[in-house]
C-alpha cells in the first residue's frame, strides 16, 4: 500500500460521505502546483470513482482515488485528521517533500 489513512482520518471521511449521501465514493487526493513551497496538497470527496489511470487505496474501509501525475509525489504518504485550536481539518503526513511551510498544505521536492 503506498497511501496510507489514519483511522481518525477515515472515520471523518466516512461521516462526510453519509453527511453527502455519497457512501459509494471516497476521497480523491492530489497535487497541484502553486502554494508557498511549490505544490500544494487538494484533497476532496470523489462521487465518481475511478477515473482513468487512477490508483485506488484502501484504508479502514476508506477509498482513496490518486491520479497518476500525483502519485510521484504521494508515495508513502499518510492522510491524517487533526484537531487543533483553529479547528480540525485534514493533512498529509508525506516522506517525500524535503520542504514544508507554516501551514502544512504545501511542500518541494528535490
Amino acid at each position: 500500500m503506498m497511501i496510507n489513512v489514519s483511522e481518525t482520518a477515515a472515520s471523518k471521511i466516512h461521516a462526510l460521505l453519509v453527511e453527502e449521501q455519497k457512501t459509494g465514493g471516497g476521497l480523491r487526493v492530489y497535487v497541484q502546483g502553486g502554494g508557498c513551497s511549490g505544490f500544494q496538497y487538494g484533497m476532496m470527496i470523489e462521487e465518481n470513482g475511478q477515473g482513468a489511470g487512477d490508483q485506488v487505496f484502501e484504508a479502514h474501509g476508506i477509498k482513496l482515488y490518486v491520479d497518476p501525475i500525483s502519485i510521484q509525489y504521494l508515495k508513502n504518504a499518510e492522510v491524517d485528521f487533526v484537531d487543533s485550536v483553529t479547528g480540525g481539518g485534514f493533512t498529509i503526513k508525506n516522506p517525500n517533500a524535503t520542504s514544508t511551510c507554516g501551514c502544512g498544505s504545501s511542500f518541494s521536492t528535490e
